[in-house]
């Protein structure tokens, strides 16, 4: 069980690191490119950053319970304990702080496109600070990457 616990860790680390980053920095800006209906790219473009969410909740939690079932307390004091943590919290804070507000100034601006309404600019500002807290949880998952094996105990 101890290297099945191990190897999802592992997978856990790869999928949501790697989701976001082939999301974020790969099909989003795909889809911008090519789709001329902006209004429809950023849909679908949410719906990705939605799931990856979704995942990034899911292997957040298994990466905190497999590290403190393997250290106990002990792994709070770990650099990869809390670089996992700080991804999880700045993604809940994402998919159910900024993600909701985003959506309800899309709804206001019905029957326009948010960019074509007078919710433009506060849109936009949304629209940045999700961007940052992307490029953040980003930065902290390649960090995550590099010192995930030091993570584990043996």
């Amino acid at each position: 069980m101890s290297r099945l616990a191990e190897a999802l860790y592992s997978i856990a680390v790869a999928v949501w690191v790697g989701g976001m980053q082939a999301i974020g920095y790969i099909a989003a800006p795909i889809l911008f490119s090519q789709i001329a209906d902006r209004g429809f790219a950023g849909n679908v473009a949410g719906a990705m950053f939605s799931v990856i969410a979704w995942i990034g909740i899911g292997c957040g939690a298994w990466i905190l319970l497999f590290l403190l079932g393997r250290k106990g307390w002990r792994a709070i004091k770990a650099g990869v304990f809390w670089i996992a943590a700080l991804m999880l919290l700045l993604v809940i804070a994402g998919q159910f702080g900024i993600q909701p507000i985003m959506a309800q100034l899309k709804a206001d601006a019905l029957p326009r496109q948010v960019m074509e309404s007078a919710l433009r600019d506060r849109f936009a500002a949304w629209h940045g600070i999700s961007s940052i807290v992307f490029l953040i949880q980003s930065l902290l998952g390649v960090a995550l990457l590099v010192l995930q094996e030091r993570g584990k105990a043996r």
